[in-house]
């Protein structure tokens, strides 16, 4: 019987064969089939000599502009149509209510529902789960090809709701307007398009037939993030540095021509799309501005510059800490987190009815310039002239339809005058930003927040120009106050400070297209992001630290006592080990007690000197292969006889500080790390030991 078994097998495996030759056979055009493989080889070659990354990196910033085109003509026409609906219903109360609130109401939770039912990964920015997985973190369903498609569908809807929720969109709602569309959702396209880079990364792996490893992967999508930044703004250089502050612990220097490379072709591509479709008759900057370039600005301007640096970098730790508050709230309330959990569209149309009836143009939001798009309010911002003197020099009446050549009307209120609009302004948005926030919809939160400094900085510069009429005098020099400078400087300050990023400055004059508030500006930067650093986590640390994703915590400068803190405090003692020479039930054992990756193998219980470590993955094909012999009779191969046991590169040792530890597993991506002494194993170390280490280190008990 033992013998028919064999034999069986191997008539099985011969018939096999020969269906397979017979399919083979069968198969039409072989010779020309044989060809054109060869010549696919031939092509390859030559065209894989100069090196693949090129090749992929160019597919990515096409695709990547190819889409945000396609999205923003989308958005805009819905826009449009938003607009148009608005006019054409009369001057009845109740037709424009309804049609100002339902529209967004019906794309808020039409989004939500469509992202939700193909990935739940699909909502929110995106930009913390990169920043994760870019720390070593396996996150796959979340570059999973599926979400491509639903980001793409529900981020297109949640633009299209307008300004009515605040959220990330900057587009011009009138077609005939000849300005460029561009949208301003910086979290999702940097989620699309590691989206993108991931599957080229592993079509490039078949390609080319080399090995994916996590290296190449993570190169990828560093260039994949820098590729969704300079899509979104048509800036290639401040695309790179942000996407590195943002989503990069440590950069590899290696991967910077990349990033810029692709970047640089996404943003090209995606201009010349604008041009060759009509939309903009030369590749110009997005919001070209006319500031004055003789004596733009003198020293003591440069003190207020400074000044609403620290006004910017205040407000911002206010936003970030009620922003997470809340967001952690609505987690744990009983009714929103049952809304959340079962009725996700219902609870974005609820909110979205909140925001839009507030910012109805017929009742509060006509003191919010609610009519404007995103575009039109940024714009309107950096307007070079100064509000509180053209209101002062004339009598007007608000226009009916939005003036794109005098967009500062909608500002103004006679009653209120300029100041009042802009102190509602940012007073209401204040609280609907944060509100906005927790809708599980796809949406960006850059563009809100930079627009929302530029609220501050143009509140500031009218302030300015009331009290200093003439400008600043120095010697015989007379600078004049410029309100739009300052909106600038707000933008870019307070922008920069909820993400803990010094590139918004770059990105302010990439796309006005004018350097000549070059110090003054990053000085607004550089003092708003020494406040906000100082005492709040970004706005990416912060939902990262709400959703409590895998991620090392930063560790601030005023914890000196990181250096004091060895391994030894925190370590873990109680870990499993395999000896060299262990057999199936010592194996067994260890492998169904615990579900850790990887285990550390020891030359034997009695020294405990540490040889290497073994894949689970190792283990359990040991325990499949000797599994029927297990059943007859006992094995005699052991651990070191039939897996494969890698050498631990890597050793910490008791007296390894805290801080060296984290940097050592913010350098390498380590997931977890052995502690030996004299080369004997003593203690296991995982992001969960210096996660709590740190955590223990800035909320020490009393008790201790």
């Amino acid at each position: 019987m033992a013998a028919a078994a064999p034999r069986s097998a191997w008539r099985r495996q011969d018939e096999e064969g020969k269906v397979l030759v017979l399919e083979e056979n069968w198969q039409p055009w072989q010779r020309t089939r044989r060809r054109v493989r060869g010549c696919l080889v031939v092509v390859k070659r030559l065209l894989f000599r100069v090196g693949d990354d090129w090749y992929f990196l160019f597919t990515l910033g096409v695709l990547m502009a190819l889409v945000s085109f396609a999205m923003d003509f989308t958005v805009s026409r819905v826009a449009s149509a938003h607009a148009w609906l608005y006019q054409e219903v009369g001057d009845y109360p109740v037709l424009k209510f309804l049609s100002w609130t339902m529209y967004p109401v019906a794309l808020s939770a039409f989004s939500t529902g469509f992202a939700q039912s193909i990935t739940p990964h699909a909502g929110g920015s995106g930009i913390p789960e990169l920043k994760t997985i870019l720390t070593g973190v396996i996150l796959e369903e979340y570059l999973a090809i599926q979400n491509f498609g639903a980001k793409v569908v529900g981020l297109t809807c949640t633009l299209a709701c307008g300004s009515t929720i605040f959220l990330g969109k900057v587009v011009s709602a009138s077609p005939a307007s000849r300005q460029p569309f561009q949208l301003a959702a910086v979290g999702p396209f940097v989620h699309l398009s590691s989206i993108i880079a991931a599957y080229l990364g592993r079509i490039r792996t078949t390609v080319s037939g080399g090995y994916e490893n996590r290296s190449k992967q993570n190169e990828m999508l560093v260039a994949g993030a820098a590729v969704g930044v300079a899509t979104v703004f048509g800036a290639p250089i401040s695309g790179v540095l942000f996407s590195i502050e943002v989503v990069s612990s440590h950069f590899a220097v290696r991967d910077y021509w990349r990033g810029f490379f692709a970047a640089t072709c996404g943003a090209f591509m995606f201009r010349l799309l604008a041009v060759f479709s009509s939309e903009q008759e030369a590749i110009t900057a997005l919001f070209k501005t006319s500031f004055q370039i003789d004596a733009p600005y003198d020293l003591p301007q440069t003190l207020l510059f400074m000044l609403l640096g620290a006004v910017c970098g205040v407000v911002s730790c206010a936003y970030l800490f009620c922003q997470r508050w809340f967001l952690a709230y609505v987690r744990r309330s009983p009714l929103t987190a049952k809304l959340l959990a079962s009725e996700k569209p219902l609870y974005s149309a609820l909110v979205a009815l909140l925001l839009s009836s507030i910012t109805f143009p017929m009742s509060l939001g006509q003191f919010m310039a609610s009519k404007l798009s995103m575009k039109e309010l940024l714009t309107s911002f950096l307007d070079n002239r100064t509000w509180s003197a053209l209101s002062q020099n004339a009598s007007l009446a608000r226009p009916l339809q939005v003036d794109p050549l005098n967009l500062w009307q909608e500002w103004w209120d006679p009653d209120l005058t300029i100041f009042g609009t802009l102190l509602i302004f940012v007073v209401m948005k204040y609280w609907m930003l944060i509100l906005a926030t927790t809708m599980p919809m796809p949406a960006g939160y850059f563009m809100p927040v930079f627009v929302y400094g530029a609220a501050i900085g143009r509140l500031v510069g009218e302030a300015a120009a009331f009290l200093l009429p003439q400008g600043v005098a120095s010697g015989v020099f007379t600078s004049p106050i410029s309100p739009g400078a300052y909106a600038l400087a707000g933008a870019a300050a307070f922008s920069g400070a909820v993400t803990h990023t010094l590139s918004t400055a770059l990105l302010a004059f990439e796309m006005t297209g004018q350097i000549a508030h070059l110090l003054p500006l990053t000085l607004a930067v550089l003092v708003a992001n020494a406040i906000a650093q100082k005492f709040q986590p970004s706005f990416y640390d912060g939902t990262i630290i709400v959703k409590k994703l895998p991620y090392l915590p930063r560790i601030r400068s005023r914890h000196m006592g990181s250096y004091k803190v060895t391994t030894r405090e925190f370590m873990k003692t109680d870990f499993l080990a395999l000896p060299k020479d262990a057999a199936f039930r010592e194996i067994l054992g260890v492998v169904t007690s615990t579900g850790d990756p990887e285990f550390p193998v020891i030359d034997n219980a009695a020294t405990s000197l540490l040889v290497g470590l073994v894949q689970r993955s190792e283990l359990i094909q040991f325990l499949q292969t000797h599994e029927e012999q297990e059943g007859e009779a006992p094995s005699d191969q052991t651990l070191g006889d039939a897996c494969a046991i890698s050498p631990v590169t890597l050793q910490l040792s008791p007296w390894t500080s805290l801080h060296q530890a984290h940097h050592l597993f913010e350098l390498l991506n380590l997931q977890q790390a052995f502690v030996t002494q004299l080369g004997k194993i003593v203690g296991v170390v995982s992001r969960n030991e210096i996660r709590k280490a740190i955590e223990d280190l800035a909320n020490p008990n009393p008790q201790n």
